[in-house]
Parts: C-alpha cells; sequence; structure tokens
C-alpha cells in the first residue's frame, strides 16, 4: 500500500511508523511536524521510520513532533517491534535493530491470539561522562551536579543511554507537580550546559525498588511515558544508591520494569498495543509534498 501508515502506543506514549520507501513525499522536519500535529494531521508524539541496516536486522529512524531527530526510544522501540511483526516484515520474536544511538535487541511477548502484548528491549549501557549527552560541565561524572533552571537551585544527574537526560530526584516521601515539570523541564531542556539540549526527568524514590517520574521529552514537551527516561531515571536511581534493580518505573502513563546490571547495562519491559493501519489521503500527501 502508497503512504501507508501504522500507530501504536506504549503506556500512552503514540507513534506513527512509515516506511519511507511506500512514501511520495520526502520524510523532512515540515512533513513529520503535519503528520504528528493532532488536529491538522494523524497525530502522535513522534514518527518511526524504517531503514535499511547492514549492522543489524532492521535499521529505524525516529523523529520528535517539531520535525528534530532523537537518537533512541524505549516505547518507541516496542512500537516498532510490533509494527514490524504485525506487518510480517518479520516472523521472528527476537530481533536487532539499529538506532542512532546505537543497536538494540528486542524480544516480543506475543498473546494467545498472536498479537504483540509486551516487548523487552536491550537498550545498551548507560554512561555518565559528560561527553556523552553532551555536557558543558567539566567533571568526571554527571553525578548530582548543581544547576540553576527556573529560578531554583537544583542537583542533577545526567546519564546517556544513547540519548541524553538529565534527573532531578526529590528525597523519598517528597512530590513533584505538574507545575514542576512545565516549570523545570523546558528550562532544563534547552539550558545552556546541554548544547544539543536533554530529555528531563522528575524523580521520587517510592520503594526499594520504585521511582515514579514526571517526563518532559526533548522537542515533545510533556509526556505520559518515555522508555529511555525510565532507564535513564532508573539507573540514576541505583547509582545513586536510592533503590536496587530491578527497578519499577511508574510515570502518568504506566509502569516499566527496568533491570540495571553492575555495568549499568540496561533491560526494558513493558506493554505495546496497536491501534491502527491505514492509508494516508492523497489531498493530505499533497499538503505533506507542498
Amino acid at each position: 500500500m502508497k503512504n501507508a501508515f501504522f500507530k501504536g502506543h506504549g503506556l500512552g506514549n503514540d507513534y506513527l511508523v512509515l516506511d519511507p520507501n511506500e512514501l511520495d513525499f520526502k520524510l523532512g522536519p515540515r512533513a513529520v511536524r503535519l503528520l504528528c500535529d493532532r488536529h491538522y494531521g494523524i497525530g502522535s508524539d513522534g514518527i518511526l521510520a524504517l531503514t535499511a541496516s547492514s549492522k543489524a536486522d532492521f535499521g529505524l529512524r525516529i523523529y520528535n513532533p517539531d520535525g528534530s531527530e532523537a537518537e533512541k526510544s524505549g516505547n518507541g522501540l516496542r512500537i516498532f517491534g510490533c509494527y514490524l511483526y504485525a506487518t510480517r516484515r518479520t516472523r521472528k520474536r527476537a530481533f536487532t535493530v539499529e538506532t542512532k544511538g546505537g543497536i538494540v535487541r528486542i524480544e516480543l511477548d506475543i498473546n494467545d491470539h498472536g498479537y504483540v502484548q509486551g516487548a523487552t528491549v536491550e537498550m545498551g549501557r548507560a554512561s555518565f561522562q559528560p561527553l556523552a549527552l553532551p555536557c558543558s560541565l567539566r567533571v568526571a561524572e554527571l553525578i548530582q551536579q548543581p544547576v540553576k533552571a527556573a529560578g531554583r537551585s537544583l542537583r542533577f544527574t545526567g546519564v546517556s543511554v544513547g540519548n541524553p537526560h538529565c534527573v532531578v530526584f526529590k528525597e523519598k516521601g517528597g512530590k513533584w507537580t505538574r507545575d514542576d515539570l512545565l516549570e523545570i523541564g523546558p528550562a532544563l531542556e534547552r539550558h545552556t550546559i546541554f548544547p544539543k539540549r536533554t530529555n528531563v526527568q522528575l524523580a521520587v524514590p517510592i520503594g526499594p525498588k520504585a521511582i515514579s517520574i514526571l517526563i518532559w521529552e526533548r522537542g515533545a514537551g510533556e509526556t505520559q511515558a518515555s522508555g529511555s527516561s525510565a532507564c535513564a531515571a532508573a539507573c540514576a536511581a541505583v547509582r545513586l544508591g536510592y533503590v536496587k534493580s530491578p527497578v519499577t518505573v511508574k510515570a502518568p502513563g504506566g509502569t516499566l520494569l527496568v533491570a540495571v546490571d553492575p555495568q549499568f547495562n540496561l533491560t526494558m519491559s513493558g506493554p505495546v498495543a496497536e491501534i491502527a493501519r491505514g492509508e494516508l489521503s492523497s489531498v493530505f500527501v499533497e499538503a505533506l509534498r507542498a
């Protein structure tokens, strides 16, 4: 089918999946913004584009709704795995995917009806080094570093899981509000110490193996759930001694499980669901080509 799309979500974080070889338009920043627009397009938190890979079974490019490109997305990878199996591009239940943030391995959870209901993704090794994000601070590791943002004095832990994250903790028993996220999130995303911007998580330990997070995604804003954010916050919490692995990460959209090994290799497990498949109308395709 020409100009076909697939839509899925992981804990309310929804993506469109497209094969550029099947499109009659270039998947550039303007087209991405229009496709993701919830009033003038289909609406989504981003675009997943199938590509070829010489290093893995499949290749993937990930686009934020503002048209910028992301290195990695945990929810996006689960949705991409669902798409590959549902559209019969693979019949394997485990395969590798090359992203700009590295190669990952996906293992699908198939229910009795033959539908993908979840996935486990080996997300790679986390790094706390400034160059990995990047971050301009001249320190060995970004562990509880002071920063001023939105008129507040904060401490953050910087984590790269193939894409950049800035995790800010409150002590156990504390609470972050949505107002906090809407103030701190954009201020940290575009802070001068992060030359390529960053994702932001406001986190709180809520048990010996559990944390809660609010999420501000680079290029997307407030997000109900994020796999890479869950991974970053979980490994930061383990590094700081707040929790032990495996970590249950609770976000507004739902819960993910993140295993953190002693070398900070990360494995994320969570649900995924298909929403829709369809074909872009010729009128909309003309608008995308304009």
